[in-house]
């Protein structure tokens, strides 16, 4: 397994202790994942490149680039980043068979819980943590469930599938509103 962050890249083939990891990352003045016992040094090209079931890039815009595209084994890419990947990457993936949940779904969590703030000071309300739990897992796996239906029945790739729903969303409330 391998992991990465803004101070360079782990590898450890027996795993990580994820509960362990962050408390380093938290606990060092670094703040990274660099220094955790057990682990070897390892690089972008190793991460990008390992044999995984799921790449989460999750940090910094852009790193899917078309050379990196190529090397990727990864099943599924799990965009926790705004924009990691780039179009021509994104295209060499799915040409690849490669399943990229696109950023717009798959980090939306943040500003979904953002509205949900919007929401309650408007309203004066006070949601428990488990309700707020509970509307996001709610919102998320509707869009997840609308995106994933939309891409097999039209046999689109999930980004194109978000952007044609995002598409329809504007346009049908451009035509109630009207333009002004």
């Amino acid at each position: 397994m391998e992991v990465g962050d803004h101070g360079g890249y782990l590898a450890n083939p027996e795993g990580f202790d994820v509960e362990a990891l962050a408390q380093h990352v938290t606990a060092g003045p670094e703040r990274s994942v660099i220094g955790f016992p057990g682990a070897d040094a390892s690089s972008a090209e190793q991460l990008f490149a390992a044999d995984v079931d799921v790449l989460v890039p999750a940090a910094l815009g852009g790193v899917l680039t078309e050379e990196v595209a190529r090397t990727v084994r990864a099943k599924v890419v799990v965009e926790g980043a705004n924009g990691p990947t780039v179009p021509k990457a994104h295209r060499l993936l799915v040409d690849k068979g490669v399943r990229v949940l696109p950023d717009i779904l798959a980090n939306a969590g943040g500003v979904t819980v953002s509205y949900f703030e919007w929401v309650q000071n408007n309203q004066r309300l006070s949601w428990e943590r488990e309700e707020v739990i509970e509307r996001l897992e709610k919102v998320l796996r509707k869009a997840y469930d609308r995106v994933s239906g939309l891409a097999e029945a039209r046999k689109l790739d999930h980004r194109t599938a978000a952007f044609v729903l995002a598409i329809r969303e504007v346009g049908s409330a451009t035509a109630m509103r009207g333009l002004y």
